[in-house]
């Protein structure tokens, strides 16, 4: 049965947004081998976000994280003491949508992105956030569902697009069919309709291909998407697949959309010789700057930040280097959740 509620609404996230979720790293999370390093990182992208809205930094223990932010606009950061298994706070942290006017927060399931992590802990953040009273609105248990944060992009006007990769995983949702799926999230987020990327991936990504590491939605009818034209790197066929889908997508109107091609970032090892995904799709929009991640390259990190301006021309492009963030196979929006506005008690 179809429960599509005309009411919902899925905001786009270029939207007004009240704040931005940070899960602060720790000893107990994956980086513990180079914590000084994307420590730092973590101190570039909270101090940036805190200059013009709220930030709320999850950590352990207040103390871990204030030191590195003594330069941050403090009025704008919100310390909250929750444990965590790890930094991920698109996948694990609330989603929103508006019922009526009012918002209205979705706790889905986070299982570590098809149970290949630990996720106990982050499972239940949302609900740790709301029952300590930080996020002030009505929470709609949906953890029978699992759906990551980073997997699905929304026009705010109906349309969700997202990969059949990682949302037909077998582990998360893997009794359901893509028409169930479909069922399900046009209940949950109001959508009328699923735009599905089957082609695209990122060495070295442990999503399954979230669509926030591959293409993203814009105002205007746009997509910005990851290109590639170097026909010896092992991402070309696959990534002009996807432009060749992308381009074959209409909007509601029944029009192509407007398309915008990312570079591909040169190739990025790890220590161990394994290619790891630099992508610059993986931008936060705020509701003056975007924060676009970067890797040392810098021709590269700037046609991405000039191709970025022709959507969000009102937007300041603030560059941060996330070359710390990769080498744990995620990068800035990866570590970012934005919520509504007026539900923080800052």
């Amino acid at each position: 049965m179809n429960d599509f509620n005309s009411t919902r609404r899925l905001p786009a996230e270029w939207e007004p947004q009240g704040g931005v979720i940070v899960s602060w790293p720790h000893a107990g999370t994956d980086w513990a081998y180079m914590l000084d390093e994307v420590t730092e990182c973590f101190a570039r992208i909270v101090t940036a976000i805190a200059e013009e809205q709220p930030v709320v930094v999850i950590v352990p223990d207040k103390n871990i994280a204030s030191p590195h932010l003594l330069t941050a606009n403090q009025n704008n950061i919100l310390y909250v003491e929750l444990p965590t298994n790890d930094t991920w706070a698109r996948d694990f942290g609330p989603l929103s949508v508006t019922v009526g006017d009012k918002p209205v927060l979705l706790d889905f399931g986070f299982n570590g992105w098809g149970l290949k992590f630990a996720a106990d802990k982050d499972n239940l953040l949302t609900l740790g956030l709301v029952e300590k009273g930080v996020l002030r609105a009505e929470c709609e248990n949906r953890r029978g569902f699992i759906l990551e944060g980073g997997s699905i992009e929304s026009d705010g006007n109906g349309t969700l697009l997202t990969t059949s990769r990682c949302l037909l995983s077998p582990n998360r949702n893997g009794e359901m069919s893509r028409e169930q799926i479909e069922e399900y999230l046009r209940g949950a987020f109001g959508i009328k309709r699923v735009l599905w990327l089957d082609h695209g991936y990122l060495a070295g990504d442990d999503t399954d291909s979230h669509i926030d590491t591959l293409a993203r939605l814009a105002p205007h009818d746009t997509i910005i998407y990851v290109g590639c034209d170097d026909d010896t790197d092992e991402h070309y066929s696959e990534l002009q697949a996807m432009k060749r889908q992308l381009m074959e997508m209409r909007t509601t109107d029944g029009n192509p959309y407007n398309l915008i091609e990312l570079p591909m970032p040169d190739a990025v090892y790890d220590e161990d010789g394994e290619r790891i995904p630099a992508t610059y799709a993986n931008f936060l929009i705020m509701n003056k700057s975007i924060l676009l991640p970067v890797y040392g390259q810098p021709l590269k990190d700037e046609l991405a930040a000039q191709l970025l301006k022709i959507s969000f021309p009102d937007h300041e492009i603030k560059k941060i280097d996330c070359s710390a963030l990769i080498k744990q196979h995620g990068s800035l929006h990866c570590v970012t959740m934005q919520i509504p506005n007026d539900i923080l008690p800052i």
